[in-house]
């Protein structure tokens, strides 16, 4: 035992050792990150990260180099260099809050990429410390204030990205400094200053895009010539004027440039020709006059030539048209002459539109012979001659624009085989001869216009394989034959215009299968026979034009079951029996029954002065209004005469008490009424009630509605109308002189009865009558029982809409803000689309209301026009619209997308849950951090997700930021329709990546309906 003590007591300073070591050990253990992770768990603190992006960034780790959006690399000196953290990308994570400073406490950093982020308040001052930084992408983000003029004192800087915020002011002088930048990116800003002619001295500068930014009117510095690197020049909507300098012949290295939608003036100047490596030349939408130059042989490198909507004269050039062009644009100038035949030699030209100027001369033979193309527009021009047979050669033809010409000889039988055209009209030419039968059957055609021309033939039966066709216009020609059956097997048939031909026959009976039919015209054919059993099946129908034919047999009852019909014209025929009571049901606007051989009595609604034209020529009638049924004279005319006189002294006593009666009642209603008198009544159409009526039912008891403008009163009237009246709020002189949210601008009662008492379609709630005296202004509109899309969709019932119904509440409204914006004359621009603007009746159908803050955009404004204020509402104002004052149909279509939104998702617009973003940012948002499944109404039925897929892209397209890339609201209405076609969820989430790439840009399309 004694032995062994020794080596116990030896033993313990060893122990101890290990023991130290160990615990050293725990130490370094609960320590291991280093500093730079230190730094980013300071970053990662400072944000929120509702998505939980930041996961992974633990302290457990030694380095910070395994984290989410981290990279390092060795930096340092010695053998064995510790790794540094030299980039961070933090792209679409949904974080938000401050920019996080703490980032420029890593040395090495030199890649940051926080886009499509919510980080928000302004850039900080200190930023300048990231020394090492060479790439800084904020793209995409909520920033505002000014741009700090520090960002400079970054050395290394070569892309600076901080597209699509809210930053404001100028662009800092000190930007002139940068050495080595190569990008900069400052589009869809708030920016308000002038381009400081500073940036010039960045001789690095490689990549420049100002883009859509509220700038002062200012002239393109000359500085900027100085820029002899530049390949990408986009400043388009900047608020330029003047004309381009001539310093601009040293950017040799420019491949697009991109000034659209400016004021510049001035020629186009020849300074382009020394400019060979130019690909893109966008200058649409300016003041530019003049011819365009000589010398564009030099351009070999020229894809794409858009000058359209300027004031441009001359000829086209010979050897602009012998470039290798894709696309080439000069639509809405005041160019003439013939078009060179060597536009026919371009290889690779898919887009010719050159609509809206004074050419003439034939289209060059060959054309579309050697080149791939898709769209030719040059309708309102003055050419001539032959249809080329080579335009389809290709087989990618999709367009076919050439209304408004002088075009003769026949259609011609290769485009019969072109299966590709998906829009065709040739409208208003000179057109002879039969139609090719194939052409009638084309699988893709949605369009075909083939009205006002000399057309002949029948209707080839291989219609029925036009199965995309929802127009068909073949009016003003002369066509003959029967309508053939197989037209009743067109689904998707909207329109169909057939009136001033020679058609015989029957009418199909089959055409009470088109369910989606919404116009039939045949006026002024030689049709016979009695109106087909069935039509009540055509639900959808808002006008029945079959007027000056020989038709015959009594007027089906079934008529009046067509719950959209507003339009109807039976007259010049031979219809027989009497008028139908069931005609009571509908809601016309127009009615004429005039020249048949109906007899009977006039229904009593329609029994009225002011129906008195539309029964003219039936003899057999008998109505209340002088002319119609005389009675004949009988043997024991003292006994009628003296029931007669005894009946008009009755009468008279009656008339005197019931003056009497209607002076008490009138007094009465004024003092309830606050003073309302009835001394200005207009009507829009023939009413069956008065504006005594109107008056008694505005009483609070019956109001359904309140708002911004006024309140809404359900008004039931005495023969059983229901209508809705819109009584606006009364001014005092203070509120008329004081701030509203249209300024200068027309009164709203001003604006809505100009607007609505101008245009007519299913799709537009119908205004009745409307009534302005002093302070009171009433607006008498037709009722639509379920209310507003917004009410129904957010509230408990909700659950009513499934997706068959929102999609086509959806499909309804693009039609009725596509006539707006593409069939009235001049366009006009609702200004406030919104779901509680869109109405539904019994059926669901939807109407577009609420045109107080519409605006007639006047062609000599070219489509855009400048407001003195905002107009419309929370959640649904287009971006540029919100800084820019500048108003055209894109601000509708923005506002349209956020309404497909709400159908999607079930969201208001405006919602708590969706934290600090707008939908559409919240849309995306998810859509790239969890797919879509977390993005739709759970209500919705899966079944339908393809179709959902398709709309939800729609809406992306329509919310763009960049107005120049949301399709026109035609176009709109074709995807919807096409919306139950296959699509992948994967493209939806793409369509989140908001491109700012100036080549894209499909909105553009000819203006000529």
């Amino acid at each position: 035992m004694q032995m062994e003590q020794p080596s116990i007591i030896s033993s313990m300073p060893l122990m101890l050792s290990i023991l130290s070591l160990l615990s050293l050990h725990s130490l370094w253990s609960i320590h291991a990150l280093n500093q730079e992770g230190l730094f980013l768990q300071q970053v990662k603190q400072s944000l929120f990260d509702p998505a939980g992006s930041l996961s992974s960034w633990f302290d457990r780790d030694a380095t910070p180099c395994n984290w989410t959006g981290i990279t390092c690399a060795r930096r340092g000196n010695g053998r064995s260099p510790s790794p540094a953290v030299v980039s961070v990308n933090l792209a679409g994570a949904a974080l938000a809050g401050p920019f996080p400073i703490f980032l420029c406490r890593l040395r090495y950093l030199s890649v940051v990429s926080m886009s499509n982020n919510s980080i928000n308040s302004s850039l900080p001052l200190s930023i300048s410390l990231c020394k090492s930084l060479t790439y800084l992408d904020l793209s995409e983000n909520l920033l505002e204030g000014p741009i700090p003029d520090t960002l400079s004192q970054l050395p290394h800087l070569r892309c600076l990205n901080l597209d699509a915020n809210y930053l404001s002011g100028d662009i800092p002088a000190s930007f002139g400094e940068f050495r080595l930048l190569e990008s900069l990116i400052l589009t869809s800003n708030l920016l308000n200053g002038t381009i400081p002619a500073s940036l010039g001295n960045i001789t690095s500068l490689k990549r420049l895009q100002l883009a859509y930014n509220p700038f002062r009117p200012s002239q393109l510095a000359p500085e900027l010539g100085n820029l002899t690197n530049l390949e990408d020049f986009w400043l388009s909507n900047c608020g330029l004027i003047g004309s381009i300098p001539e310093s601009f012949a040293k950017l040799s290295r420019l491949a697009n440039f991109d000034v659209a939608e400016n004021g510049l003036t001035g020629p186009i100047p020849a300074l382009f020709f020394q400019l060979k490596n130019i690909v893109q030349l966008e200058m649409y939408n300016n003041s530019f006059t003049g011819k365009l130059p000589s010398g564009w042989a030099n351009l070999t490198e020229l894809r794409r030539f858009d000058a359209s909507m300027n004031s441009l004269t001359g000829r086209i050039p010979d050897e602009l048209c012998q470039l290798p062009l894709e696309s080439l644009h000069l639509y809405e100038n005041k160019l003439m002459g013939a078009l060179p035949e060597s536009i026919a030699k371009s290889p690779n030209l898919n887009g010719l539109r050159l609509f809206s100027n004074r050419l003439n001369g034939s289209l060059p033979s060959e054309l579309g012979k050697n080149s791939p193309l898709q769209t030719l527009d040059v309708s309102g021009n003055q050419f001539s001659g032959k249809i080329p047979e080579s335009l389809c050669a290709k087989g990618k033809l999709e367009e076919l624009l050439l209304i408004f010409n002088l075009f003769s000889g026949n259609i011609p039988a290769s485009l019969a085989k072109c299966q590709s055209l998906g829009r065709v009209r040739l409208r208003f030419n000179r057109l002879t001869g039969e139609v090719p039968a194939e052409f009638w059957g084309l699988p893709h055609v949605y369009l075909l216009d083939l009205g006002n021309n000399v057309l002949s033939g029948h209707i080839s039966h291989m219609i029925q394989g036009a199965k995309n066709l929802s127009t068909l216009v073949i009016s003003n020609n002369k066509f003959s034959g029967n309508l053939p059956d197989e037209i009743g097997m067109l689904d998707n048939l909207i329109d169909l215009e057939a009136r001033h031909n020679k058609f015989s026959g029957k009418i199909p009976s089959s055409l009470v299968k088109l369910e989606q039919l919404s116009r039939l015209d045949l006026y002024d054919n030689v049709l016979s026979g009695e109106i087909p059993e069935g039509i009540r099946a055509l639900k959808q129908l808002s006008e029945l034009n079959l007027a000056r034919n020989k038709l015959s047999g009594e007027i089906p009852d079934e008529i009046g079951y067509l719950p959209g019909l507003n339009y109807l014209d039976l007259s010049w025929n031979n219809f027989s029996g009497e008028i139908p009571l069931a005609l009571e049901n509908l809601k016309l606007n127009e009615l004429n029954l005039s020249c048949n051989h109906l007899s009977g009595t006039i229904p009593p609604l329609f029994d009225k002065d002011v129906y008195k034209d539309s029964f003219l020529e039936n003899p057999g009638l008998c109505g209340g209004f002088a002319g119609l049924c005389p009675r004949k004279r009988r043997g024991r005319d003292t006994i009628y005469g003296l029931v007669l006189r005894s009946v008009s002294v009755i009468g008279a006593c009656l008339l005197i008490v019931g003056l009497v009666f209607l002076i008490w009642k009138h007094k009465n209603i004024k003092k309830v009424k606050k003073g309302v008198i009835m001394n200005k009544w207009t009507s829009f159409q023939k009413l069956g009630f008065s504006e005594t009526e109107i008056i008694t039912c505005i009483d609070e008891n019956n109001v359904i509605g309140s708002g911004a403008s006024g309140k809404v009163y359900k008004a039931v009237l005495s023969d059983g109308e229901v209508v809705a009246v819109k009584k606006l709020w009364e001014r005092s002189n203070k509120d008329d002189s004081s701030f509203s949210s249209v300024d200068s601008e027309k009164d709203e009662f001003e604006v809505e009865v100009q607007t609505l008492g101008n245009i007519r379609h299913k799709n537009i709630v119908r205004l009745l009558c409307c009534c302005s005296s002093g302070s009171c202004k009433l607006l008498v509109y037709e009722y639509m029982p379920n209310g507003s899309l917004g009410d129904l969709l957010h509230s408990s019932k909700g659950g009513l809409l499934d997706w068959p119904t929102r999609l086509r509440i959806a499909l309804d409204a693009a039609e009725g803000l596509s006539y707006l914006h593409h069939d009235c004359v001049p366009p006009i621009v609702h200004r406030d689309v919104k779901s509680n603007n869109i109405l539904l009746d019994e059926h669901f159908g939807a109407k577009i209301s609420d045109f107080g803050v519409a605006k007639i955009v006047e062609v000599a404004n070219k489509g855009v026009e400048c407001m003195s204020a905002i107009a419309g509402s929370c959640g649904y104002i287009a971006p540029e619209y919100a800084y820019t004052l500048r108003v055209n149909e894109k601000s509708d279509i923005y506002s349209f997308g956020i309404v497909l939104l709400e159908l999607l998702t079930g969201r208001r617009p405006v919602d708590p849950d969706l934290g600090d973003k707008d939908l559409a940012t919240w849309v995306c948002t998810k859509l790239n951090q969890k797919g879509i499944d977390h993005v739709i109404d759970p209500n919705l039925a899966s079944t339908y997700k393809e179709e959902i897929c398709k709309v939800l892209n729609i809406s992306l397209l329509c919310t763009s930021p960049l107005p120049v890339n949301r399709p026109s609201m035609r176009r709109v209405v074709k995807m919807l329709q096409e919306s139950s076609t296959h699509c992948k969820t994967k493209i939806a989430e793409k369509e989140c990546k908001l491109s700012t790439n100036s080549y894209q840009d499909s909105s553009k399309e000819s203006s000529i309906v």
